[in-house]
Parts: C-alpha cells; structure tokens; sequence
C-alpha cells in the first residue's frame, strides 16, 4: 500500500504537475494571445494615432494652404478690383478730356465766326470810311479846280472884257444931296 500509494502520490503529483504546466501553459499562452491581442490593440491603436496625427498635419497643412489661398485671392481680387477702378478712372478722365476738347472746338469755331464776322464789318466799315475820303478829297479837289476855274474864266472875262472904270467919279445928277442945313452942302 505504501509504494502503491507512493505511486499514486507520484502519479498524482505528475497528475497535478502536468495539470498545472498545462495550466501553466495554458496560462501563459493565454497570458502570450492576450499579451499578442494587446499588443494587436496597441500597434492599432499606434497606427491610428499615426494616421489620426497624419490626418491632423494634413488637416493643418489644408487650413494654411486655404488661408494661403484664400490671401492670394484676396490680394488678387483687390489687385483686379485697383486695375479695373483705374481703368473705370481712366476712362472716365479720357471721356472728360474728349467732351473738353469738343466743347472747346465747338467755342472755338463760334468764336472764329464772330471774329469772321467782326472783321468783315470792319473791313466793311474800313472800306465806307476809305471812299468817304476818298470823296470828301475829291470834292475838295473839285472844289478847289472850281474855284480855280472861276478865277481864270474871270481874269480871262476881264481880260477879254474889261470892266468900265471912270476917269473921274461924278456924283449923279439925278441925285438930292440934302445935307439938312439947305444950303446944299
């Protein structure tokens, strides 16, 4: 009974040991496939991280790229918005400049006509005054041949004929002398 019982003790024990390695081993590959599970989950959960980071930074990367872009199209709007005001400026000092140099043809053209006009007076007023001269000296001239001719047809007249001058002057005849004292003197 003793060896048999040693035995069976023995087999027990192997029993025991080989449940317990089994157990051990068990343990520790459960132990290893929740170790390999966790670890599963903590290169997942790495990776996740990895790739919520990734998407983080192109997440960032986006924001800065459309606040680059967003200030580029802002600056080229305000750009367009300058070109297209100096344009309309321009334009609108070209459309000014035109209208002034219209306007001052149009005045200068009216003012040619009444400089024309003034100056065809003139030379009008010019050319009456001219003859009004012309025949005031005439009839000073006409006048003055007139005069001229008279004086010559008198000599002449009196040449031909001469005037009756008396030798002596006698009172008339036929005349009364009365001084008023009546002694006729």
């Amino acid at each position: 009974d003793n060896i048999s019982g040693g035995f069976r003790d023995a087999m027990l024990n192997d029993g025991i040991n080989g449940i317990q390695s089994g157990i051990n081993g068990l343990a520790t590959q459960l132990c290893n496939g929740f170790s390999n599970v966790e670890q599963s989950a903590n290169t997942r959960q790495m990776a996740n991280m990895q790739t919520a980071f990734d998407l983080s930074s192109q997440f960032a990367n986006c924001c800065c790229e459309n606040r680059l872009a967003t200030a580029q199209t802002q600056a080229l709007v305000q750009s367009e918005n300058c070109a297209d005001r100096q344009a309309l400026s321009d334009g609108v000092r070209d459309i000014i400049a035109s209208q002034t140099a219209g306007t001052q043809r149009i005045l200068d053209v009216l003012c040619q006509n009444q400089i024309d006009s003034k100056n065809e007076k003139i030379a009008e007023l010019q050319s009456q005054l001219q003859m009004a001269q012309l025949a005031a000296t005439q009839n000073e001239q006409t006048a003055a041949i007139q005069a001229c001719q008279r004086n010559l047809a008198n000599e002449v007249e009196g040449f031909i004929k001469p005037p009756i001058n008396p030798a002596f002057i006698v009172p008339n005849p036929y005349a009364s002398y009365n001084t008023g004292c009546g002694c006729g003197m």
